[in-house]
């Protein structure tokens, strides 16, 4: 598993019956996870005194009860490259705009963007964003020396990330943001002959581009896949795919990647993403992500 302890703002404090409950900053949140299926005793006081609660119906979707909790907070992450700030805020579907186990590949790549521009401080490292939401990853990027090419087919989801860059202190210069569908925009990209020396990709499982356009990721991911590669060099820095799917094991994309990145599969890594749990001291499975990075 991949993992990180470095979060002072964010930490799972207990989970039970399908439910979590997080701390983020100075709040408590209980949130549904479908991956808490066991029935542990609810020992810790938060259980009983949150902020607010995310109740999921039994007809689809859910609803938020709120306590005592602001309409928007802001909470940080250090890096190696310096701290990462992030406007929090209850909206539909139990999300608040980051997902913090994400915070073990920002913890990944960064360095490897540092190192790349102490090497070459003429050139940034350019980095290709894809599903990029509320821009974590564009975010730890740029602050690591990246210039970065943020896309994502929410325009609601862009302007929340460029938020997060001004909180973050970014320079203007070093973000490129585009509200377009994903796989349309890679299309283009190759006809024009443009390449990344990274790509991110962090694909959501369902969901439609700014023009109705339909996504499954089952029925999408291998062709798209097979598409970025083609924006990439022939060595190139990094790449770094996400899956929220529970069909797409780390082997899964392990394979994928192999297969299309050719020369380099064997140095290719995939794990579950995970988060620890301070009560119990167990890990909370997050899904999965598959890393190359050059000379591993």
């Amino acid at each position: 598993m991949w993992t990180t302890t470095n979060w002072n703002d964010y930490e799972v404090l207990d989970t039970s019956s399908g439910e979590k409950l997080e701390r983020w900053g100075n709040f408590l949140l209980i949130r549904p996870d479908p991956q808490v299926i066991w029935h542990t005793p609810r020992k810790h006081p938060g259980w009983t005194h949150p902020n607010a609660h995310y109740h999921r119906s039994k007809k689809g979707g859910g609803s938020w009860e709120f306590f005592d909790l602001p309409e928007e907070w802001e909470i940080s992450y250090p890096t190696a490259a310096g701290d990462l700030r992030f406007a929090l805020k209850p909206f539909s579907f139990k999300h608040t705009g980051l997902f913090p186990e994400q915070a073990a590949n920002w913890d990944w790549f960064v360095p490897i963007i540092i190192e790349e521009t102490q090497k070459h401080p003429e050139k940034r490292p350019k980095v290709l964003n894809l599903f990029a939401y509320t821009g974590g990853a564009t975010i730890a990027a740029a602050k690591a020396g990246a210039f970065v090419t943020h896309v994502d087919a929410s325009k609601g989801m862009v302007s929340w990330a460029r938020e997060n860059a001004v909180r973050t202190g970014l320079p203007e210069n070093s973000i490129r943001w585009l509200v377009d569908d994903c796989q349309k925009f890679v299309a283009r990209e190759i006809r024009r002959g443009n390449h990344y020396d990274a790509i991110i990709m962090d694909p959501p499982s369902y969901g439609r581009g700014p023009k109705g356009e339909l996504w499954k990721l089952e029925e999408n991911i291998w062709e798209l896949i097979q598409s970025v590669f083609q924006l990439l060099p022939e060595d190139p820095l990094f790449f770094l795919i996400n899956s929220y799917t529970t069909g797409l094991s780390p082997s899964v994309l392990s394979y994928m990647a192999g297969e299309t990145l050719g020369k380099h599969k064997q140095q290719i890594q995939a794990e579950e993403l995970a988060l620890p749990v301070t009560e119990s001291g167990l890990f909370l499975p997050c899904g999965s992500s598959c890393r190359y990075a050059r000379g591993n």
